[in-house]
């Protein structure tokens, strides 16, 4: 079964489990988003890829300049622990490590979540690449992807769903990253983009493997 269709078979279960309302809530947050025309904003193929500095999941500091010198660099943005399509995704990635590092290629994830949390999951689907924690998004910001969770979906998140947001990432902003991933040269550029905009959408990793093989 691929990425897509076992994300597919989560939706089904998933909203086929939760009010109907609700679920048109969180379907039109997306449309919402969708139309805000934030995918204009997201850097592209070409783009100069922005340096970072984060603590990954132990709290050590990782430098994408000094990963940079070693290969090429791909980048996957994580929206949390609570959510199941990305843990389903990170569960998925760890799978093609080794394809990426026959490729000369380092992955990571990046996440607005605090470095207990973002250790939590490590250790549980035991992943095999870092998870670095970006405080306020200001990473995934710079990368085109922050948004701000407003209601109703903010109140739905909170409220049913008691996912608060500020007691797993440190801050009350109330935002995220669209999940994307990145490829970015050695030379910090970006070569390959992808971003779902629809969280429970994702591409199989293949064709990270193929845009490598491409570069």
């Amino acid at each position: 079964m691929t990425l897509e269709e076992s994300l597919a078979k989560l939706k089904a279960k998933i909203e086929g489990s939760m009010p109907q309302e609700n679920v048109a809530i969180m379907h039109q947050a997306t449309k919402d988003l969708e139309t805000s025309g934030i995918g204009e904003s997201i850097l592209k193929v070409g783009d100069k890829a922005p340096e970072f500095l984060l603590p990954n999941q132990e709290g050590k500091m990782i430098s994408s300049k000094e990963l940079l010198q070693k290969g090429d660099l791909i980048i996957t943005f994580y929206r949390g622990v609570w959510c199941p399509y990305c843990n389903l995704d990170l569960g998925n990635l760890k799978r093609y490590k080794s394809q990426f590092e026959a490729q000369n290629a380092t992955m990571l994830s990046i996440s607005p979540q605090l470095e207990k949390q973002n250790k939590q999951i490590v250790e549980r689907q035991r992943l095999n690449f870092d998870l670095l924690s970006d405080t306020e998004n200001k990473i995934a910001a710079q990368f085109g992807l922050r948004w701000t969770m407003k209601d109703p979906l903010k109140s739905l998140y909170k409220d049913a769903f008691k996912i608060n947001l500020p007691n797993y990432n440190g801050d009350d902003s109330w935002t995220l990253p669209i999940p994307a991933r990145f490829i970015i040269g050695t030379d910090g550029v970006i070569k390959y983009v992808e971003y779902s905009i629809d969280y429970t959408k994702r591409p199989n990793p293949d064709v990270l493997v193929e845009a490598l093989k491409a570069i």
